[in-house]
């Protein structure tokens, strides 16, 4: 069918009169087009050729809707308006719809490519790359270092390091996260690294469930944010300790090197507060979310930044103050995701010395014992508080 159309087109263009005048006008039988441009005219279009437009000058679309499909080469349709268009673009137009749903009336965004490519490329790039590297750097930490040992004599006493609701908060909190950020990894980089392992239809209801996972267990992350900053805040105010801490490095990278700390040590109160405001963001950005184009979070802090001239400090030009809505969820869908990345890189480290990196300490989270001389070595200011309430294991 294609060899005969084209053919067909071969021949009519061989049979065609030759023109010699290029300044001349050619003339067409429209009748059988409703007005629409011919064959005859695309063919002269392509020599060169000048034809009579007037048909175009003439019709404004307003009398005619196009030839029939069968005998079309060209709709009439409506007279361009660029005007229009534009405002469709950025959200000016004035648009009625029949749905009732937040933002229906945008018609057009053209932001979602960019978003779209930010997301599975370089987001998704140096975001699994810090993950690998925090992994690598942990896995190397502990074959040059080892595991941190107690270097004294074991007591066989124990003190109470965390009440049972501490613990109840912490684990709400941590448990959640864990959650969160293996659905979340599975929504990111599941088209690009599960699904040639498993197939479209094998992730199809994962990816549904690790969706209505993520967004219902977010609910336990903030509560248990919330529960730990009530719990602790007060015990993670900086104090002058820390600075000896922190300069010893908390001995951990020497064997026998014990500063002094109070309940929670600088490198703790680091963790304390990385988990506290980037928990924060990542709750405020992902009720963002959960409640599409209902908070706005972008365009009235970008008008901050400009404000307070931290972009031109930067050497940045001023960020959009105008956003469409679909700007704001895609602005608070990247948001979420980086700073997620940069928890869970720090939560990894958090985990390796609550875990296999420092003897007893996943003691203080499990039972909430805490071998004495353990304590003595890492919080020997807080020991020295609770002097009056050891506890001896029942034999």
């Amino acid at each position: 069918m294609f060899k005969f159309v084209y053919a067909l087109l071969i021949a009519v263009f061989c049979l065609s009169p030759v023109y010699a005048d290029d300044t001349q006008a050619t003339q067409s039988d429209r009748s059988s087009t409703g007005g629409a441009q011919t064959l005859d005219d695309i063919l002269a279009r392509q020599k060169g050729l000048k034809i009579d437009d007037q048909f175009r000058r003439e019709n404004d679309g307003s009398s005619a809707i196009g030839a029939e499909i069968a005998n079309q080469l060209g709709t009439l349709g409506g007279a361009s308006d660029p005007e229009l268009w534009r405002a469709l673009r950025y959200g000016s137009a004035n648009v009625s719809v029949s749905s009732q749903a937040p933002a229906a009336e945008i018609i057009m965004q053209d932001g979602g490519m960019r978003w779209l490519e930010f997301r599975k490329g370089p987001l998704a790039s140096t975001g699994g790359y810090a993950l690998i590297f925090m992994f690598l750097l942990l896995a190397f930490f502990y074959v040059a270092r080892g595991k941190i040992k107690i270097d004294g004599a074991k007591t066989g006493r124990t003190v109470t390091r965390f009440k049972a609701i501490e613990r109840f908060g912490h684990w709400l909190m941590a448990g959640s996260f864990v959650v969160l950020g293996i659905t979340g990894l599975i929504t990111l980089f599941g088209r690009m690294a599960i699904i040639p392992l498993i197939g479209k239809e094998a992730f199809s209801p994962l990816a549904l469930a690790s969706k209505w996972v993520h967004n219902n267990i977010s609910w336990a992350f903030m509560i248990g944010l919330a529960m730990v900053f009530v719990m602790w805040v007060i015990e993670n105010i900086p104090n002058r300790h820390d600075l000896n801490w922190l300069a010893k490095g908390g001995g951990i990278f020497k064997a026998g090197v014990h500063p002094p700390a109070k309940k929670f040590n600088a490198g703790q109160k680091l963790i304390f507060w990385s988990v506290i405001v980037f928990g924060a963001s990542i709750s405020v950005s992902g009720l963002s979310l959960l409640f599409p184009f209902e908070m706005p979070l972008f365009a009235k802090t970008f008008a901050y930044l400009n404000d307070w001239g931290i972009t031109g400090l930067l050497g940045m030009s001023d960020l959009p103050e105008q956003l469409s809505p679909h700007q704001e969820m895609q602005y608070a869908q990247l948001w979420h995701t980086i700073v997620a990345f940069v928890l869970i890189a720090i939560i990894m480290a958090h985990i390796y010395i609550g875990s296999v990196g420092m003897e007893g300490a996943f003691d203080a989270m499990g039972s909430g014992e805490v071998e004495e001389q353990w304590a003595r070595e890492h919080h020997s200011l807080w020991l020295d508080d609770i002097t009056d309430k050891p506890k001896t294991p029942a034999e």
